[in-house]
């Protein structure tokens, strides 16, 4: 532990351009503006460089891909098995990215083939969706804000895994919320 420790207090020390220093963070800025910056951007992506895209809310069920083409008359093979995709109302397919937020589709089934609300964002001529947030509904029809919990901890995360900081399983957690203030529901 005292070796962790010795790590972060070298790169919190490091001098600018130093390789130890933590990639995102300027190894000078005061510590207010080292926190400004952890919290207001998100990692930077290779290519990534063009402005902001816009969050969306999307709605309906997310199925495996495979189950969604079946019942179109559409065979897939094996590799695609493990795909899942947004089916809207209207029977839209929009595929899910596999990242920090959108696996927890991929790996819990307990999330599939129920109604959800997904804010997400879209990017121009990519057909994927990557989840920003998961709302489900519970059985009175109430939206709850869905992720994983450690209740020895306290801490929030995003995918079926031991907790992060003491490594004991954690849950499914739901919580009554409303959508955040920038996304709106469609109009119907």
């Amino acid at each position: 532990m005292v070796c962790g420790l010795l790590v972060v207090a070298a790169w919190c020390s490091a001098p600018a351009g130093d390789p130890a220093a933590p990639p995102d963070v300027p190894a000078k800025a005061p510590a207010s503006e080292k926190a400004k910056a952890t919290q207001t951007q998100e990692p930077k992506v290779a290519g990534d460089d063009k402005p902001e895209v816009a969050k969306e809310l999307f709605s309906g069920k997310v199925v495996l891909v495979v189950d969604a083409l079946k019942r179109r008359g559409i065979k897939a093979n094996n590799e695609m098995k493990d795909q899942v995709a947004l089916e809207t109302a209207s029977g839209e397919l929009w595929p899910i990215v596999s990242d920090w937020r959108g696996r927890a589709f991929f790996q819990d089934e307990r999330l599939r083939n129920r109604p959800v609300d997904l804010v997400v964002r879209r990017r121009p001529g990519v057909p994927y969706l990557q989840v920003l947030m998961i709302f489900t509904f519970n059985e009175q029809g109430e939206r709850e804000y869905t992720d994983y919990w450690c209740d020895i901890c306290s801490i929030p995360m995003y995918e079926i895994k031991a907790c992060d900081c003491c490594q004991a399983p954690i849950r499914l957690r739901y919580q009554k919320q409303e959508l955040p203030p920038y996304v709106k529901p469609k109009a119907k």
